[in-house]
């Protein structure tokens, strides 16, 4: 049977993070949602429906994968905002040409395709004369800060269902401090330094293949520090903060979500926040994750072109891929900052930075698409990549887009 994860017209509501990659491939906890979801169905093929505009960039990343194209047979569809648990997979696994939904949003789906299906990017269609099953409490993610406010809870999951029983090289230097040991996984080649202290006593930490925590840092579980990532030296990283891969991080981190290849290299406040691949904070770079009077946030909505209501306290900054900011910026609380952006100047980030923004978010200009080019290619040569003819292509079509004037 054919395990297929399927992105929805809901990808919107991540923005700008889902502008340049599928839902599926957002993390929450140690994982991707795709990666999570396909272990649980245990299925070694990786096959995916995605927007359009992602299919020719997937395509080229992942050659093996099976995009936007179905085989004849048994299909077993599943929604990438799946929240798993184990009565939700029970129902899944136990679905017979049938649909299940929560209200209007399909969660998962079974049917046997007589043909084969080529070039489709929604399945709404497919699956509309199939009985239905209602489910009764939602399990789908929505927005972002709903990926952010469980972190802490899907670290630990993923700790106990993927780390706890696997090979741990757990060998420190003389000067680390470990407080509970067995809450502990250090990756092959992981590197931590003397004044050290990871403290899993609230929860589990994960340093993963060739990461390292430079002297004197404190890293506090439940956290999660990829591949090949690096914590700079007197760095704090506090509870339900996930670092990806490629990562340089310092200063103050909590409770904050990093994809891959972002630096916070220096000093200052990350908190609440959600992060992309290729962003770069410069010093003393701060935002703010609660109000001063504790009210609920507002945070902008690409979908609606409005502020909506968060229902949570704590909210920092959700920014897009390849996007800078100067040293000493400063960014206001429920922040979202798009794709390309390069923010400096002596004005504070308030509210929402459109896409491919250059300077002062209050006075600003455009970023001129070849420049933008010209230095996301830099930044990636970096790390012995480079800007693929399919991301150009990708970054071109979002850099066209209409989106409706901020309200």
């Amino acid at each position: 049977m054919q395990l297929v994860i399927f992105d929805d017209k809901q990808i919107e509501n991540f923005y700008p993070l889902t502008l340049t990659r599928s839902t599926g491939d957002l993390r929450v906890g140690i994982l991707k949602q795709r990666q999570r979801l396909r272990s649980y169905f245990e299925d070694e093929k990786t096959r995916v429906i995605i927007p359009e505009i992602l299919a020719e960039m997937y395509k080229e990343r992942h050659k093996d994968w099976q995009v936007n194209e179905l085989d004849e047979g048994e299909v077993l569809f599943v929604n990438s905002r799946l929240q798993p648990s184990d009565e939700i997979l029970e129902q899944i696994d136990s679905l017979s040409n049938k649909i299940l939904k929560y209200k209007e949003e399909i969660v998962a789906a079974h049917l046997v395709l007589p043909q084969v299906v080529s070039q489709i990017t929604e399945i709404d269609a497919l699956v509309a004369e199939l009985p239905q099953k209602q489910l009764k409490k939602n399990c789908l993610w929505h927005y972002l800060w709903e990926l952010v406010n469980a972190n802490a809870q899907y670290i630990q999951s993923d700790f106990k269902t993927y780390f706890y029983d696997q090979d741990n090289y757990f060998e420190t230097e003389t000067g680390v401090t470990i407080l509970d040991p067995y809450n502990i996984w250090l990756g092959e080649n992981a590197k931590l330094y003397p004044g050290v202290v990871l403290d899993a006593s609230h929860g589990p930490i994960v340093v993963d293949e060739e990461a390292k925590i430079m002297a004197n840092s404190y890293i506090q579980g439940p956290c999660y520090i990829g591949k090949r990532s690096i914590i700079k030296a007197l760095a704090k990283i506090y509870e339900g903060t996930t670092i990806g891969p490629v990562c340089k991080v310092g200063g103050e981190v909590e409770e904050t979500i990093i994809q891959a290849y972002s630096n916070k290299q220096h000093g200052g406040f990350l908190g609440h926040s959600y992060l992309g691949e290729w962003v770069n904070l410069g010093a003393a770079t701060n935002n703010s994750d609660l109000k001063n009077n504790y009210s609920s946030v507002k945070v902008y909505s690409y979908r609606q072109n409005q502020k909506i209501d968060s229902n949570s306290t704590f909210v920092g900054t959700y920014i897009g891929d390849h996007s800078k900011t100067a040293i000493n910026t400063t960014i206001y609380t429920g922040t979202v900052i798009g794709i390309g952006c390069n923010i400096f100047g002596n004005k504070y980030a308030n509210n929402f930075v459109r896409n491919f923004t250059w300077g002062n978010p209050e006075k600003a200009a455009r970023y001129e698409f070849e420049k933008f080019l010209q230095t996301a290619d830099l930044v990636k040569k970096r790390r012995d990549l480079c800007l693929t003819k399919a991301e150009k292509e990708l970054y071109n079509q979002i850099y066209k887009m209409k989106f409706a004037s901020k309200k």
